[in-house]
């Protein structure tokens, strides 16, 4: 079963703006921009790190991150020299990350722009938001395709509680797997009430720390890529 129709009608602000044309001025496709939201210290910048080296000798890559008053997640891929310094933008959103990823866009398309006009010929945009809460989304008018991120150090009651950003995204991941044993966390019972919440989305279970821990997730990205590509500019 596919939730979607329900979930416009339980959550209507999860599709604020229409779609972002596809194409860029000279009438070439444009880069796909899939974004990545989820509660603090849940590995969103992790994640994106471990995006970038995998897809980096695949895929021409560039990252836009998100932080209420600091660079620090932008500072963080630069250290980690996961992409070339030009292809990491970071915005400060001087409010609740929300509004700068569903409200009022604007900073992150002009930092979006920037990219595809210094870069040229982009593939993919990853855009972070900073940390937020289960209520989260991206604008569509923003990004193609919004990955939500939790960890199980969180608590396994999370997929449970629901949320746009659990229930709605294209992909829900559920980070720190390593931990569970740690933590007290049920990664069976999680995955049970993330289908429940979401029908037939996809949910993939993730350990950065782990040879190959990004794998679900860079593989979801590729399919997202290769229908990208196929599609009409």
């Amino acid at each position: 079963m596919h939730l979607g129709h329900d979930l416009d009608e339980k959550f209507p602000h999860r599709h604020t703006y229409s779609a972002p044309a596809t194409e860029r001025p000279d009438g070439s496709r444009r880069a796909l921009r899939i974004g990545l939201g989820g509660p603090v210290g849940s590995g969103k910048t992790a994640t994106v790190a471990a995006l970038c080296r995998a897809l980096r000798t695949e895929v021409s890559i560039a990252v836009v991150t998100n932080d209420i008053y600091t660079r620090e997640d932008a500072d963080f891929l630069l250290r980690e020299a996961v992409l070339p310094p030009e292809r990491i933008k970071a915005v400060e959103t001087g409010a609740c990350p929300h509004t700068a990823i569903r409200d009022d866009i604007s900073a992150n398309l002009e930092a979006v722009e920037d990219l595809e006009e210094m870069s040229g010929s982009l593939d993919l945009i990853l855009v972070e938001s900073g940390g937020d809460n289960l209520t989260a989304t991206f604008s569509k008018g923003l990004v193609d395709n919004q990955i939500f991120i939790i960890d199980v150090a969180g608590g396994d009651d999370i997929p449970r509680k629901g949320g746009p950003g659990v229930a709605t995204a294209d992909l829900l991941v559920v980070n720190k797997t390593d931990l569970a044993p740690y933590v007290g966390s049920d990664v069976d019972a999680m995955a049970h009430d993330a289908r429940a919440q979401r029908g037939d989305l996809p949910v993939a279970f993730t350990s950065l720390k782990e040879e190959g821990g990004i794998k679900p997730v860079a593989d979801w990205v590729r399919e997202r890529l290769t229908d990208w590509s196929a599609g009409p500019a």
